[in-house]
């Protein structure tokens, strides 16, 4: 982990930093999870070293089980890795477990309007989450805006047919064309030009500030040092987080000018927002925080999950050959929509066993809104960070035959939804904090497969064996 520019500073205020961690610490009387023992000052924080996140959680889970807690730092973490502990936290005692840790870096970006940090009991999160739900992801809306996410599908096929027959980036492409598709739903305009291979403004931003958030922080283990923003990580967040209010700030600026102009407007969502500024129920830098959560949400998410798809295909030709032949079969008697992906079952089970071994939330993080809650017989403290490792969860040998073995057909043999009500299987998550684009990835993911599957025939580059591809995932947290 990235902590040695200030690992320095940290030995030089020991004793300081001794008598906080007394000061902090749970009391000797609150029982918590096993786990293992940690360190003076920095606590656990060596047993995360030289690993991603998820995975090191999850041999830690095989010694010390399906409940433990770890020091980082200054702050106590209860990772579960449990079916039965995960619907403790997402399902039965919700209630308690309903917010999430900010790190520091997040501080400067107006993180007050994000539903993904607020708690569920917040008057903004559920205002925010209903602005969502009902101007994206309704039943209504998505019926609605069906043919738009139609048009900006092809667009991104029109892009590789021009690219056929020369090594693409996949990845690139497709999160390229899914910007441009959230942005059409909000916005009623491209943001990207998804032709030309110089910087896109937009999708830099979405990369780079989610990566510099996710980045270890000292900060974030001693909140203490906060103040001295060791790493640069809130300073350079603020950087980011400027740069979207310049960008937003134009389109806005825009749609007001029209809407005075013309006297009516486009019915999306940024209009929705306008009205409700208007009304002063919203302020400018809440709209500017939506439409930066719900790119930032959707984009990499849906983007990603498609990469791991086309790798895992590439890698196993045969898997390829049966999702493209029932594909192709599909597309031969009519046109294809998507109303139409329910005629995939090989390629939806195909899917959702992408998502069982790389769930793009590999972590999902909540915070301990009470002291004393009791999860399966351990008392968590009160700011206490709940971690629920999916990725563990979607590996355990005990809930799946070879756990790490890619076989699309165990959803053909099982009935199991999207939805998170097996706990066994928890992509989006589960309840008030699970993914709100969950019914947006489940229509745009497998149509857009299954236009690229339609439409080429894939391979890996030359000389190159499906041994040779990198299938080591890089930690998302949810």
């Amino acid at each position: 982990m990235d902590l040695s520019l200030s690992f320095l500073f940290i030995v030089l205020t020991l004793p300081l930093l001794f008598a906080l961690t007394k000061l902090f610490s749970s009391s000797h009387n609150s029982p918590l999870p096993p786990g293992p023992t940690p360190l003076p000052i920095i606590g656990n924080l060596l047993d995360l070293a030289d690993d991603e996140p998820h995975r090191k959680f999850a041999n830690l889970a095989k010694v010390y089980g399906p409940i433990m807690s770890l020091k980082l730092g200054l702050t106590t973490t209860i990772v579960v890795s449990s079916p039965e502990v995960a619907r403790e936290v997402l399902q039965i005692k919700d209630a308690f477990f309903s917010a999430r840790s900010v790190p520091d870096a997040m501080c400067s970006c107006n993180y007050e309007s994000a539903i993904f940090f607020l708690p569920s009991t917040s008057p903004i999160w559920r205002r925010n989450r209903s602005i969502f739900t009902t101007n994206l992801f309704s039943v209504r809306s998505l019926e609605t805006t069906r043919e738009i996410r139609a048009q900006k599908a092809r667009d991104i096929i029109n892009i590789l047919h021009k690219k056929a027959c020369h090594p693409i980036c996949i990845g690139e492409i497709i999160f390229a064309g899914i910007v441009n598709m959230i942005s059409n739903l909000i916005l009623s305009q491209d943001v990207v030009d998804i032709n030309s291979e110089e910087r896109q403004e937009l999708t830099e931003l979405i990369k780079k500030s989610s990566k510099e958030i996710a980045k270890p922080n000292v900060s974030d283990f001693f909140p203490f040092l906060r103040f001295l923003d060791l790493q640069h990580r809130r300073r350079n967040a603020a950087g980011y987080y400027r740069r979207y209010c310049k960008f937003f700030n134009v389109i806005i600026d825009s749609r007001l000018h029209y809407r005075s102009s013309n006297g009516k407007n486009y019915g999306d969502l940024l209009d929705s927002l306008l009205d409700l500024f208007a009304e002063s129920k919203i302020t400018r830098r809440e709209i500017i925080a939506l439409l930066m959560e719900v790119f930032g949400g959707a984009s990499e998410t849906t983007s990603i999950t498609i990469e791991w798809v086309m790798a895992e295909l590439l890698v196993h030709p045969v898997t390829m050959a049966k999702a493209q032949a029932e594909v192709r079969k599909a597309f031969a008697s009519q046109t294809f929509t998507e109303s139409d992906i329910i005629n995939l079952p090989y390629l939806q089970a195909v899917i959702k066993e992408v998502m069982r071994l790389h769930s793009v939330g590999s972590l999902l993080f909540h915070k301990a809104m009470k002291d004393g809650v009791d999860l399966s017989g351990y008392r968590v403290p009160k700011g206490a960070t709940v971690v629920v490792n999916t990725w563990a969860i979607g590996r355990n040998p005990q809930l799946w035959i070879e756990p790490d073995v890619f076989r699309p057909e165990r959803f053909l043999e099982k009935q199991i939804s999207f939805h998170g009500k097996d706990f066994e299987y928890i992509p989006f998550g589960y309840g008030k904090r699970s993914c709100p684009g969950l019914p947006f990835a489940v229509r745009v993911i497998p149509f857009l497969l299954a236009l690229m599957l339609a439409e080429f025939d894939w391979k890996l580059p030359d000389e190159m064996e499906p041994k040779d591809v990198d299938m080591t995932e890089k930690f998302v947290c949810g």
